[in-house]
């Protein structure tokens, strides 16, 4: 299977991609995932099924490129004035994200259809660029900050892996404590 090509920022593209995802979450909330098929979606999106397939290989890599989309953070993490703060609530938000049965599904869509690891390095690069802002936001105040890659080891990936593989008893104050525990200060 070759590579999905790269989309173009505008044009024709942008238009099928747009159309075609739309049509996947009206569908999908419609009739549910496991009804969906690609001739279905691309006669929502007023497309050919082989546009689909020549666009996205098979429904599974579909999925996934949908998946990733809705996984995209839709507003820059809060802004409290305090990085202890301003991490914790976004821990917080984002395990909560994470850990909702839609969350838990993009995930697994968004892996499941993802052959050259390309999304789940998206995905991380979502996280990545919202530490990034908490942090530069707390270095602007003069507060010492550590690096994207710690927050990312220390927050971020025990809270994929409880997501993932352990998920009972996860709540706002399991995100908050990975914060305080690694900052050592109240979050």
């Amino acid at each position: 299977m070759s590579p999905r090509p790269m989309a173009r920022p505008g044009g024709r593209s942008a238009r099928v991609q747009a159309s075609v995802h739309a049509a996947v979450r009206e569908l999908e909330s419609e009739v549910g995932r496991e009804a969906l098929t690609v001739p279905m979606i691309a006669g929502r999106a007023g497309v050919t099924p082989s546009t689909v397939y020549r666009r996205w290989g098979d429904l599974q890599e579909l999925l996934s490129d949908v998946a990733v989309e809705r996984l995209r953070p839709e507003a820059p993490p809060e802004d409290t004035g305090d990085l202890g703060s301003d991490l914790g609530a976004w821990a917080e938000q984002f395990l909560e994200e994470m850990a909702s049965p839609s969350g838990r599904a993009y995930i697994r869509d968004a892996l499941l259809g993802d052959p050259d690891g390309g999304n789940a390095g998206q995905c991380s690069a979502y996280a990545a660029e919202q530490i990034d802002v908490i942090l530069a936001r707390a270095a602007g105040r003069g507060e010492d900050t550590p690096d994207v890659g710690t927050v990312l080891d220390r927050v971020v990936a025990p809270v994929m892996y409880r997501v993932l593989f352990r998920p009972d008893q996860l709540d706002a104050a399991y995100a908050r404590r990975l914060v305080t525990g690694f900052l050592g200060a109240p979050a």
